[in-house]
């Protein structure tokens, strides 16, 4: 197969560190997680001291100065265990980044070094329950009161919820003025008039916490905003390739590794007085769904090397969703059928794949959305080409 070339010796040893601390802090324990509904805190302090949060952020907040592809590191082992409680990419890809990007410099200073070292988890608050994908349409509202603003509305959908201690906020604070009305903040949760609601119950990804937050007249200093008043829609829209590209990065371990434990078990599986893998069927299969998987690789890690040159756009981006989440849900439906009754008990990895799969069409922007920014680039392309 196609050997990958993004990283190094230190990046491959760094992969080794987290593999171990999978193994030892994680593994024995997710299963009590997924009943629980979440991860105890200890895990992110823990994970903080081996250098596995937030490696992009500056040694001036805390951190380590990495390059990205140690985040990429992180993300991949994790995917690859298939151990979805620890919310680590909201955290650190999109929670933490927005603070480097966007934030000033007394914001960076209270909140960068104590998400390096796991004492404070970010969560992104962006979902409403009247707006998705469609981040103009919030309700959350920002009302400006002397120096301050004072914020009422609710979230759902928000990883990381029972467990957050800060959250970038997507409010209105012009609600006359579309997207330009938008405004984000970084919402500490100890203020009062915040409120968590349940922990909701999803069909996947059990031990991660998603919940609903509630917004009654908590009031912020000015300075708690994230950028400038009214630039938050576009501040989004600078980091949605990012996110998109993170979810990539994740369907294309998945697929991979699940990949691998199909031909495991159907390598020593029998049936009909062969194993499965004897059959042609299986062996069809299974090199189809490797084939889109080499593919799918390959056009990941070449958007990771776009990302890290400050190249990759909202449309190549979208691409890389939209192609490997649909072939994440194509791989573990069809890897489930060749394990059989076994695929559909809990027991078995491949059942937990499949249960955590079905969001990955839906996170970070619909599949539908995705091709929407596709086909209105293609036909705005071809205007442009023959006005």
């Amino acid at each position: 197969m196609i050997k990958r070339e993004l990283f190094n010796e230190e990046h491959e040893a760094f992969r080794d560190t987290v593999r171990r601390f999978v193994d030892k802090e994680i593994a024995p324990h997710h299963a009590e997680w997924e009943e629980d509904g979440v991860v105890p805190r200890s895990l992110w302090l823990k994970a903080g001291e081996a250098g596995m949060l937030c490696c992009t952020i500056p040694e001036e907040y805390g951190g380590l100065g990495l390059d990205y592809l140690f985040d990429v590191v992180v993300f991949e082992e994790m995917a690859r265990s298939g151990y979805t409680g620890p919310g680590f990419l909201i955290h650190c890809d999109l929670v933490a980044t927005y603070i480097k990007s966007f934030g000033s410099e007394e914001q960076k200073q209270q909140w960068l070094p104590s998400m390096v070292r796991g004492e404070a988890i970010g969560s992104l608050g962006m979902t409403e329950p009247h707006a998705g994908s469609d981040l103009k349409a919030i309700r959350t509202r920002a009302v400006r009161d002397g120096d301050d603003f004072v914020i009422s509305g609710q979230k759902v959908f928000i990883s990381n919820g029972q467990l957050c201690d800060v959250i970038v906020l997507a409010t209105k604070t012009d609600s006359s003025a579309g997207a330009k009305g938008v405004t984000l903040f970084l919402v500490d949760t100890s203020l009062p008039g915040f409120r968590r609601g349940k922990n909701l119950q999803k069909l996947g990804m059990k031990g991660q916490d998603t919940s609903e937050l509630f917004f009654d007249e908590v009031r912020v200093p000015a300075s708690a905003m994230l950028g400038n008043e009214g630039e938050g829609f576009q501040l989004m829209m600078t980091k949605l390739p990012q996110e998109r590209l993170a979810q990539a990065i994740r369907s294309a371990t998945v697929c991979e590794t699940v990949i691998d434990y199909t031909v495991a078990y159907t390598a020593e599986r029998k049936a009909f007085n062969q194993t499965i893998a004897d059959f042609q069927n299986t062996q069809f299969k299974l090199a189809e769904l490797k084939t889109e998987a080499v593919v799918g690789r390959q056009f990941t890690d070449k958007c990771i090397q776009l990302f890290m040159r400050d190249e990759l756009d909202s449309v190549d981006a979208a691409m890389a969703k939209m192609w490997l989440s649909n072939l994440h849900c194509k791989v573990v439906d069809e890897c489930l059928q060749l394990f059989g009754g076994w695929g559909y008990m809990w027991e078995y990895p491949i059942a937990r794949a499949y249960a955590d799969a079905r969001i990955v069409k839906i996170a970070g922007g619909s599949i539908e959305v995705m091709k929407h920014i596709i086909g209105r680039q293609l036909i705005a392309d071809y205007r442009r080409n023959n006005a």
